[in-house]
């Protein structure tokens, strides 16, 4: 149960290396057997009891040798360098799942998860429209991302698909785009023409509400 007041506001991205249509989000199993990408956000507006957390990045890179449900995931946080050291310690408190109900996203994620390599604090610039299905990402030395459009193969014309998910814990609705990623820190990895989603949510202790 959440003991500290917490919320964050911001762009949400998510890029793996499975099919346009991320099949976890359908409880199918990952395109190839296993699950590596990344998920994070850009917070416009957010805080952790007394600590704002405007205008901070962060993202998670991740490993589970199955579909999600199955656990023995790893994972390695990404870390904006600006944060202040109460910054950093609110972002971990809330990545912990300690502060979140049952059934959320990161009371989830806690109880996949059974490696955590140690943080990376790093420079991170990103660009965002979901609109447009186009974003990147750049953390130097560990994560390179870039996302666009899925193309009609025919006629090369952009395509367009949204995903709606009433009751998800990670995004309510989100554009789904094309993603290439390059992994290069504690969890290596590398796609093109994969899966990507852009939202914006807003999460609560009490899940995503937006």
């Amino acid at each position: 149960m959440a003991t500290i007041d917490w919320r964050l506001e911001g762009e949400w991205l998510k890029n793996c290396i499975c099919a346009y249509g991320c099949p976890c989000d359908f409880n199918a199993r990952p395109t190839h057997g296993k699950c590596e990408g990344f998920l994070g956000m850009r917070i416009t507006r957010g805080h952790f009891g007394p600590t704002r957390l405007d205008g901070l990045g962060f993202f998670v890179t991740v490993h589970f040798p199955g579909a999600l449900h199955e656990g023995n995931g790893q994972a390695q946080p990404i870390i904006d360098e600006r944060a202040s050291p109460e910054q950093r310690e609110a972002l971990f408190q809330i990545m912990s799942g300690k502060h979140s109900h049952e059934g959320t996203l990161f009371h989830i994620f806690s109880l996949i998860t059974a490696t955590l390599h140690p943080p990376v604090f790093a420079p991170i610039e990103f660009t965002f429209d979901q609109e447009a299905r186009r974003a990147r990402l750049h953390i130097p030395g560990v994560l390179e991302s870039t996302v666009e459009p899925i193309r009609n193969p025919v006629t090369g014309a952009p395509h367009r698909i949204r995903v709606v998910m009433p009751e998800g814990f990670e995004h309510i609705e989100g554009e789904v785009a094309s993603a290439a990623i390059d992994s290069s820190g504690a969890i290596r990895f590398t796609s093109r023409d994969s899966h990507s989603t852009l939202a914006h949510v807003t999460q609560t202790p009490e899940g995503v509400t937006g």
